[in-house]
């Protein structure tokens, strides 16, 4: 895990050393074991590395790195199933010269060039100047965990892990109107009809599951996606063996992200997913040397404590717990902002940002954490709706019923009527209403100027889109590969790499993936549970009370309370006053008190003006 950048240029009298140097600065923070720089001899091409030693802790390790005398790559991220594919790939005559996982990218792209993305299980983003071709390929992995932020102009191209490395090389911050109008209204981080848009009008992210050529001579370059799920073929294998190969492909999953040359633990919030994985992680490594770490909030009724202490007990694991706090929101605001670089939605990532921060404290400089469960196994209750109807499309009325009573019986939040019925016969309408809905919140938004509402032309806004959904399996595969999953991927990775620490996802094995979304819909809620086939997996594995909850929350502090904060009102207030200096709000937010309102309510307007006003 490591931070990169690069520049190819055609002005030849670029200072590379100086600039690859401020790139490199800039991002240190991801990579604390070391830097590396490499300009080729025509001085056409330069590559930068700040480096996180995980695996092969030697020198020989380190970037960028040559091949064949021909490739330079600098890499960030993990291919966890590097030791099989360095097996293949001796086969075919090649040698290695370490035990890294950088130099079986290089091998097996100079084996099958782009097609290599294929054999890579794993997170990562990385780039490879090609000297024979002068032409560099660069690569996204397939959910977007790593990530990979360009900038091309007048023969200019320049990269970098995160934005703060290309404002390092010059490139100016250029305000996205539209991005911003968004965020302020709907609440959105990114464009659901275009994620390789930022908040930065001049830079672009490499979309996830995509790759991108660049001739170094004539500056052209293609984007292309190499890979997708595939959510309509359903598997025609025996319940039996569904449960025996998603139980394999979770283990396997797991154990493969287990490869490591420095310690590993877990993130532990109490919820299924962390403590599945705990559990699964106990089944190699020794409880007693095993760390966990966790943010409580004690007094709040959200608080997960007492199923932490159960994970606890029951394995006899060391837990080491933070306790975010308002003032400590405070202090940190800045320093979480800054790391960020785009805004976030509310304060619940201030926790996730707590808990890298005492792992890096403690020593482990990697963590197993359960990111992307609820968004491939349909955790969240606002899948319930979907599901119903599904159901109701396929005319299963009595299942639907028994599905609704079983919900209320477990107290799981579910709003349902008559609309919900009516679109699970009509889901096209359903999306365009849907549509309709969010413009209007943007267009009649009573803080948002006239100037800021200009950027609105008609009716039509390319920063909406709403899916057609006729199963559950079109709003998941929506939120995994178009909207949701990538931007908790983006606050993870920032907030893990501000304290040089790696985060690894075994919900999000592409082969696990594949297989979940290729399951009946049934094997995701049943029995008026969400996550049902994972639960039955745990069964017997994992204290009942953590098992079998309900209650979904993940990660939420405090919010309401912190916002009642007396300086955190001040800092509202005096973000509402930037934004209306700078034309974004009409002068008349200035006469409202502040709302203080939760993490995940709908209108968190004075959450965005604050995060707004201080990244923008």
């Amino acid at each position: 895990m490591c931070g990169i950048a690069g520049i190819i240029s055609s002005d030849q009298t670029i200072n590379y050393n100086e600039l690859l140097g401020r790139m490199a600065k800039s991002i240190a923070h991801r990579g604390p074991d070391g830097e590396g720089f490499w300009v080729n001899e025509r001085r056409t091409a330069g590559l930068a590395h700040r480096r996180l030693a995980i695996i092969d802790l030697s020198q020989a390790a380190a970037q960028p790195m040559h091949f064949a005398s021909r490739y330079t790559i600098t890499y960030n991220g993990e291919i966890y199933n590097y030791i099989e594919l360095k097996q293949d790939l001796k086969k075919f005559g090649y040698q290695f010269k370490t035990k890294s996982d950088t130099e079986v990218i290089l091998a097996a792209y100079d084996k099958y060039k782009e097609k290599c993305l294929r054999y890579l299980d794993g997170m990562f983003a990385f780039a490879i100047w090609d000297q024979q071709e002068q032409q560099l390929f660069a690569a996204r992995d397939r959910f977007g965990e790593k990530p990979f932020y360009y900038a091309l102009e007048d023969k200019l191209f320049v990269f970098g892990s995160e934005m703060k490395a290309l404002w390092a090389a010059g490139v100016p911050k250029l305000i996205e109107k539209k991005m911003l109008l968004n965020y302020l209204t709907l609440g959105y981080v990114q464009n659901p009809s275009d994620k390789s848009q930022t908040f930065y009008s001049n830079i672009t992210s490499l979309q996830p599951a995509h790759y991108l050529l660049l001739d170094g001579n004539s500056f052209k370059m293609h984007v292309v996606n190499y890979w997708d799920i595939d959510r309509h073929t359903i598997t025609k294998i025996s319940a039996d063996d569904i449960m025996e190969q998603f139980d394999f492909l979770l283990r396997d999953s797991v154990q493969k992200r287990l490869r490591s040359d420095v310690t590993i633990g877990s993130s532990l919030s109490g919820g299924l997913d962390s403590s599945a994985l705990t559990g699964c992680m106990l089944e190699h490594l020794s409880p007693e040397k095993f760390q966990t770490f966790s943010a409580v909030f004690p007094g709040f009724e959200k608080d997960e404590s007492v199923y932490i202490d159960d994970m606890i007990q029951h394995f006899g694991i060391n837990n080491h717990k933070v306790y975010p706090t308002a003032d400590g929101l405070i202090a940190d605001f800045e320093k979480l902002c800054h790391h960020q670089e785009e805004p976030f939605p509310s304060s619940s990532i201030y926790a996730q940002f707590k808990v890298f921060e005492t792992a890096a404290n403690h020593n482990v400089p990697v963590l197993i954490d359960g990111q992307g469960a609820d968004e491939v196994l349909a955790g969240y209750n606002k899948y319930l709706h979907w599901f119903l109807q599904e159901l109701i499309s396929h005319n299963k009325f009595a299942r639907a019923k028994k599905e609704r009573q079983l919900f209320k019986q477990h107290h799981m939040d579910l709003y349902w009527g008559i609309k919900n019925i009516l679109s699970a016969y009509l889901p096209s309408h359903t999306s365009i209403a849907l549509e309709k809905r969010e413009f209007h919140h943007i267009a009649h938004h009573p803080d948002i100027s006239k100037e800021m509402l200009s950027v609105v032309k008609g009716r039509e806004w390319d920063g909406i889109h709403k899916p057609i959904v006729t199963k559950l399996n079109d709003i998941l595969y929506f939120n995994v590969m178009e909207n949701g999953l990538e931007e908790l991927l983006r606050f993870s990775d920032r907030n893990s790499m501000a304290h040089g620490v790696e985060v690894r996802l075994p919900f999000l094995s592409a082969e696990l993936v594949q297989f979940v979304f290729s399951l009946p819909s049934s094997y995701k809620i049943r029995d008026g549970y969400t996550k049902y086939i994972l639960r039955k997996t745990m069964q017997g594995k994992l204290p009942d009370q953590v098992l079998w909850r309900t209650d979904k929350i993940g990660y939420e502090p405090p919010q309401q309370k912190w916002m009642r904060n007396e300086i955190l009102t001040e800092y509202v207030q005096e973000s509402r006053k930037k934004m209306v200096n700078a034309g974004v709000l009409k002068p008349s937010v200035m006469l409202k008190k502040v709302n203080p309102l939760g993490a995940h309510a709908a209108n968190n307007y004075d959450w965005r003006y604050l995060c707004a006003a201080q990244l923008l």
